[in-house]
């Protein structure tokens, strides 16, 4: 397949090529940026010299349209809302990794992103990419919502939990923390070096837009499901997500069981990866890779599940999920391209 990157120059989008550079099946063709129209990508990002030499191009849909089959969407949100249904209208696939629509409800999306809303008609066309819970729906798609980073680490956590009714579902406390490369390449005051270098903090309490694609897809699970507590915490690192998810069981568990529970649910998943009790992953364990890796703990004292989900950010969390949903869409084995060592330490 021919693909298109809109928003190269993002992180999403350079570790898109990055990742794209190793399939076998897919040819980068063009690539495309509101700003640097005409330079060359190795003029921002060096690492790519004499693995990639484009121009980056202005972002004209029907060109684009023209002359590839795919095109991932590594836009800030409130652009692809606008760039997407003339992609779809032309039959093109298309892959958007921001949060245009990942929600159905177009208030919703106004109330938490502060940005006019798509219409409710192509929000109805676009699939929600959680490529380990939705396989079905995502092979027969040509328009894939591709879910946000907490989200992804967040749902692959809870879903065993919220499918078999085992927790308090109004008990649901996410306590989540990010390394710096989630809040983008543009430099502000909140990410800059001396702000955050030794430094550990809560931002976005009660409002961080990933709240409402969380709650909806646990209440598509289970609608019992209302509000969920979830909080947002940024460390002094590059890449990695750590989702610790606490619940207060319904019945009798053991923690042998919760594994076991995991296991099964994820069997067919070969990008997550569950630890044996008393094992627990950290961001490392998954740098640069597209795995997500959970343990589970029970704490027989307080009747309360404890699990702890990992992924990169940005590969698991963005890039690395959009192209395993290009492989499933494509009926190929939704590893190709992605089955990576993960780079340590």
């Amino acid at each position: 397949m021919k693909a298109a990157i809109i928003g190269v120059t993002g992180y999403s989008g350079i570790e898109l090529v990055r990742l794209l550079e190793n399939h076998p099946y897919v040819n980068i063709q063009s690539i495309h940026s509101s700003s640097q129209v005409g330079a060359l990508l190795t003029e921002s990002y060096p690492h790519l010299v004499n693995h990639i030499v484009l121009n980056l191009e202005e972002i004209d849909t029907s060109k684009i349209a023209e002359n590839v089959d795919v095109v991932f969407m590594a836009t800030p949100s409130g652009i692809s809302s606008k760039l997407a249904p003339k992609l779809i209208e032309q039959n093109i696939k298309v892959i958007d990794l921001s949060g245009d629509f990942r929600l159905q409800d177009p208030k919703v999306y106004e109330k938490w992103y502060k940005k006019e809303a798509a219409s409710s008609e192509e929000l109805k066309k676009a699939v929600y990419g959680l490529s380990e819970w939705n396989k079905e729906e995502i092979k027969s798609a040509s328009f894939i919502a591709n879910p946000g980073c907490y989200p992804t680490a967040t749902l692959l956590g809870i879903a065993p939990l919220i499918k078999h009714n085992l927790i308090e579902e109004n008990s649901l406390i996410i306590d989540a923390k990010s390394g710096v490369s989630g809040a983008g390449r543009h430099v502000s005051l909140g990410t800059h070096y001396a702000e955050i270098n030794e430094n550990f903090k809560i931002y976005k309490v009660n409002e961080h837009q990933h709240i409402p694609e969380i709650e909806q897809v646990l209440n598509r699970w289970n609608d019992n499901v209302n509000a969920i507590t979830f909080s947002t915490h940024l460390v002094p690192m590059t890449r990695g997500i750590m989702a610790t998810i606490y619940a207060n069981v319904k019945s009798n568990v053991t923690a042998e069981s919760l594994i076991e529970l995991y296991k099964t649910s994820y069997e067919n998943s070969p990008f997550v990866r569950i630890r044996e009790e008393g094992n627990f992953p950290a961001t490392k364990d998954v740098y640069g890779s597209n795995y997500c890796d959970i343990g589970v703990a029970y704490d027989n004292r307080t009747g309360r599940v404890t699990v702890v989900s990992v992924i990169d950010n940005l590969v698991k969390g963005a890039a690395g999920q959009a192209i395993q949903n290009l492989n499933i869409m494509m009926e190929i084995d939704e590893k190709t391209g992605l089955h990576r060592v993960p780079v340590f330490p």
